[in-house]
């Protein structure tokens, strides 16, 4: 099994010269770090990460959680790597300098998120879903949850939470019917059972914070009659000691395929006198509020494609380098030859490097734009409806491309990537989950044609496309990248038909619109990607005429120019599936479908 290298100086290439983070530093909101600052922070962060880690990823799949009359224990190695994360300091560091934190932007959380996902994804969650619980409190909640919660929270010496899905309520979330009565003292009585609460019950933090939706008495049906709730695993005093425990059990933890170390647990809520927990927010406003973390979450969801793919190809690439097998083409008779070689191998690997390149570019891409909003207030609404259109995009295309790409990484191992000594497997199945969770990619895609293509009527998606175009015509400006360009505009041109014909048809229909959504979805994650990796090309050059670091830049240029070539004009063959309405899919009833 190949160790985690963290991809150092290709963050580094995406951050300064494509999503341009000096610029976000700029701005008044983070004074507090130039770049080299950041970069020199990143560094340290990815040794830390590649040696404390990333050599807890193998016990966490073997050994998994346990579960035991309530308890949930993790795998040593966990304990002893978190207990140094919480040390390190990182987690604090895109948060809130007045409850401890570093006031860095989002895309170095992001980064640094990445960095730990790719080194272990079960430990990864953990840190993961306290940051969107901090997000959440930190916009929703009252000074003095503020102030008794987030410090620690920011530390990791307590975690967080989010607790929406129930037995009949998954994707639906309007129908859950947990229950929060009033005390009468401000604070509320929280009795339901919650499903799929990641970290829901551990043994790595003195405190767990979750954040329950649940509903107050005579709350109306559906999404509007939700509330948020911060209900501690243990009551938290003035003084901010810990208390009596909280009447919340882990009545179990779930079998699955991947994520082994990771705790996916069933919690009971008030089996007793009733769970203690205070609204966080308006009273009605829950599901509103919790789309805050939902958000936060998804963009890091997207990012678990990236950084799994990003460490399974790291292994593919190791393997192919030692495996002898066969005699390449060119090479002397009768020797074996390193499998990569082989034509076909080569193209595994340069598909998942080119894809890994345009991930990290649309990832950071999305960070960057979150960040721009507080950096640039002057055009906040503009950097937001970006950020907005992005996040289905990142979530979806990433996670999905997280499973072609591990299996991709599979493939080149051969038989060997089947078993599971070599490690490349487990990358395989713990990816599986992120296409799911957080809205699965079609909730991804219904979002992008029912919310986001909807935005000013469609403009905003077709002033991206215009951004795309552009970066085309500045493409054809460059020799070796004709090909690329003209793929660059077929792909936006296809695209903005496509969008067309969505606004227009989906209003006469949702159907049309939801039937073409999920290649839409691939069409203009694709097409956007494509733009983000002709301005990797454009920096790639510059940096070759200036003779800066060439047999880097080169290998970035290469990159794009593959994606551009033999990637991206797959988005236009999505125009047909994308326009082609419902009538088809409706065609069969359900018993003829069997």
């Amino acid at each position: 099994m190949t160790d985690y290298a963290p991809p150092m100086q290709d963050i580094r290439f995406v951050l300064s010269d494509v999503v341009n983070l000096g610029e976000v530093l700029d701005g008044e909101a983070f004074d507090a770090a130039d770049s080299e600052t950041v970069f020199a922070v990143l560094e340290e962060a990815g040794r830390f990460i590649a040696e404390v880690i990333a050599p807890a990823n193998s016990e966490g799949d073997s050994v998994g959680a346990t579960w035991l009359d309530g308890k949930v224990e993790l795998p040593d190695g966990f304990r002893s790597a978190y207990a140094q994360y919480v040390e390190s300091g990182f987690g604090a560091a895109p948060f809130d300098p007045e409850y401890g934190g570093g006031g860095l932007p989002w895309t170095f959380a992001v980064v640094i998120q990445e960095m730990m996902t790719s080194a272990c994804m079960s430990l990864a969650l953990c840190p993961l879903l306290t940051q969107g619980s901090i997000d959440a409190i930190t916009h929703h909640g009252t000074a003095d949850q503020r102030a008794m919660y987030l410090p620690k929270m920011l530390t990791g010496e307590w975690s967080g939470t989010m607790n929406l899905t129930e037995p009949q309520a998954g994707s639906d979330v309007g129908a859950l019917t947990s229950k929060a009565e009033p005390v009468g003292d401000g604070s509320y009585r929280i009795s339901g059972q919650k499903i799929y609460i990641t970290y829901g019950e551990h043994d790595l933090t003195e405190n767990i914070v979750h954040l329950v939706l649940a509903r107050t008495p005579g709350s109306p049906p559906g999404t509007k009659g939700i509330s948020m709730f911060l209900v501690p695993k243990f009551l938290v005093g003035d003084d901010g000691s810990l208390g009596d425990r909280n009447d919340i059990s882990c009545v179990s933890i779930e079998h699955k395929l991947g994520i082994h170390g990771s705790p996916t647990c069933v919690l009971a809520f008030g089996d007793n006198e009733g769970a203690i927990g205070w609204l966080v927010g308006d009273e009605g406003a829950g599901m509103r509020n919790m789309f805050t973390m939902m958000n936060n979450a998804r963009l890091s969801v997207g990012l678990q494609g990236l950084a799994l793919a990003e460490r399974a190809y790291q292994q593919a690439l190791a393997y192919s380098q030692d495996r002898l097998q066969g005699t390449a083409v060119g090479a002397e008779p009768g020797t074996k030859s390193p499998i990569i070689d082989h034509a076909d191998v080569r193209r595994l690997l340069m598909t998942q490097r080119s894809w890994i390149d345009a991930m990290r570019c649309l990832i950071y891409e999305n960070a960057a734009a979150l960040d721009r909003v507080l950096s640039d207030p002057e055009n906040a609404a503009s950097h937001q409806e970006w950020a907005d259109l992005l996040i289905p995009l990142s979530k979806s295309l990433c996670t999905d491309l997280g499973n072609e790409l591990t299996s991709m990484a599979l493939q080149v191992h051969g038989g060997m990537g089947f078993v599971e000594e070599t490690g490349v497997a487990q990358h395989y199945r713990d990816i599986r989950i992120a296409a799911i969770y957080e809205g699965t990619n079609g909730i991804q895609a219904a979002d992008l044609v029912g919310r986001k293509l909807s935005m000013r009527g469609g403009d905003v998606v077709r002033e991206a496309l215009d951004g795309v175009a552009r970066l085309a015509k500045d493409l054809a400006g460059v020799e070796s990248m004709q090909r690329f360009s003209a793929n660059l505009v077929e792909a936006a041109e296809a695209t903005r038909r496509s969008t067309d014909w969505l606004v227009v048809n989906g209003a006469q229909d949702p159907n049309h619109a939801l039937a073409g959504s999920s290649p839409y979805l691939r069409m203009l994650a694709t097409t956007i990607s494509g733009g983000l990796m002709a301005k990797m090309a454009l920096a790639g050059n510059k940096a070759l005429d200036n003779s800066v670091d060439e047999e880097f830049h080169k290998a970035k240029v290469i990159s794009a120019k593959f994606f551009g070539e033999q990637i991206l004009p797959t988005a236009s063959a999505l125009e047909g599936p994308a326009t082609a309405g419902a009538e088809d899919l409706f065609a069969l009833t359900a018993d003829q479908l069997a």
